[in-house]
């Protein structure tokens, strides 16, 4: 390989919360290990991966420049964009116009909340739920209704539609919050998928707000459908939101972008953002991005899926094969895996909510599955060096699962 995914990293007083915030004592971060065992770092949504070189070279190339006074937005920033989206993902129609920043998806989704919903509202989502949607949409004011996905056969998750529907319909809803490729199940969408939910929403006039800022990560050569390209009414009425963040590693450097075609709907949106004063760009982090979103960035990016491919397969075939009484979708982007142990804890007479401490005190710092709105499931990442890994899952056999 070109680039670098098998060092094993230092991160220990590095600004890493994945280390140096375990046991926090907020219920959120796993407990530390038991003396005699390290940490492997399987829960925070980030990587035990440099980012990518030419991320850090944009950087330095800007920092060199010793000015960080008030500045816009270059016209190469919007056009890495706009050439990102036309090279990975296939879409040809976004102008600058389209383009605003957000600090983070979560701000994005609460601004695009802000302008389409009142407070007290019920908001759809899927259920397993990504946390940050609880804790945003809590927070401010807005009600989720959560409608499971389900396991088909073949073991894929689904949406419900007719579930959907019905909770639409019962309680009045009129935004939806959509996670594409989805967290913490690993779907991605097939093109059936997403214009049979578009056409569920446009029946019943639901707004959309698309989380697709895992949409660069697709595993075994899966295809992400950009949720706007699936209808002429899901274009003109979904919010998408997208950062290099996930895709480089950057969370830290903070800066996230939405895509909205309807000018009625990004107007308002871009107007309810600004109202904080404080959804304002790193000069750095946008350097960092135009960095990213060239030709080395997707040669690494390719390089990045196929490792992460290895891991997800890895840790699916093993819990497949080994764990009795675990259930694990292989997931088709992401880098998170959602393994339901319930059956396994009921067996051994063990509860949902000691479960995951299990492996917290042998260093397997897996997250627990309450937290999405799943209980006796927990969500592996498995976004690090690919020994790391197979050492994660010695000790599960070893120490939990004792096979």
């Amino acid at each position: 390989m070109r680039f670098d995914f098998t060092t094993i990293p230092d991160r220990h007083n590095h600004d890493a919360i994945a280390i140096d915030g375990l046991g926090d004592g907020t219920g959120f971060a796993p407990a530390a290990p038991k003396e005699g065992f390290d940490s492997i770092p399987l829960w925070v949504a980030d990587m035990s991966f440099a980012t990518a070189p030419s991320v850090t070279r944009a950087m330095h190339e800007r920092i060199d420049h010793p000015f960080f006074g008030y500045y816009e937005e270059t016209d190469a920033y919007y056009q890495a964009i706009i050439d990102w989206h036309r090279t990975r993902k296939g879409v040809d129609d976004i102008s600058r116009d389209c383009i605003g920043y957000e600090n983070g998806v979560l701000g994005g989704v609460v601004s695009a909340l802000n302008v389409l919903c009142s407070k007290g509202d019920n908001v759809l989502v899927h259920s397993p739920t990504y946390v940050g949607f609880t804790g945003a949409c809590e927070n401010n004011g807005y009600h989720l209704v959560h409608s499971p996905l389900a396991l088909d056969e073949g073991g894929v998750w689904r949406m419900d539609f007719e579930d959907m529907e019905r909770r639409i319909v019962d309680n009045k809803i009129h935004c939806a919050i959509f996670c594409s490729p989805h967290n913490p199940c690993g779907r991605v969408w097939e093109r059936w998928e997403l214009e049979k939910a578009m056409e569920v929403f446009e029946r019943h006039d639901v707004w959309v707000i698309s989380d697709e800022i895992w949409s660069d990560i697709l595993l075994n050569g899966n295809k992400h459908i950009p949720t706007q390209q699936t209808s002429e009414w899901a274009r003109e009425h979904t919010v998408a939101l997208y950062a290099p963040s996930k895709t480089f590693n950057l969370a830290g450097l903070i800066g996230s972008y939405h895509v909205i075609h309807n000018p009625w709907l990004r107007d308002r949106v871009r107007k309810e953002s600004s109202l904080s004063h404080y959804n304002a760009q790193n000069v750095v982090s946008m350097h960092a991005l135009t960095g990213a979103y060239g030709d080395e960035g997707a040669a690494w990016t390719d390089e990045l899926c196929q490792v992460l491919s290895d891991n997800a397969n890895y840790a699916y075939e093993h819990i497949r094969d080994t764990y009795e009484g675990v259930q694990c979708s292989r997931p088709e982007g992401t880098y998170v895996l959602l393994a339901d142990c319930r059956e396994w804890c009921d067996s051994h007479d063990v509860s949902y909510q000691d479960f995951p401490r299990l492996g917290w005190d042998v260093g397997v710092t897996w997250h627990d599955g309450r937290l999405f709105e799943c209980p006796g499931f927990v969500r592996i990442a498995v976004s690090v060096p690919h020994a790391q890994v197979v050492d994660a899952f010695d000790r599960l056999d070893r120490y939990v699962f004792k096979v």
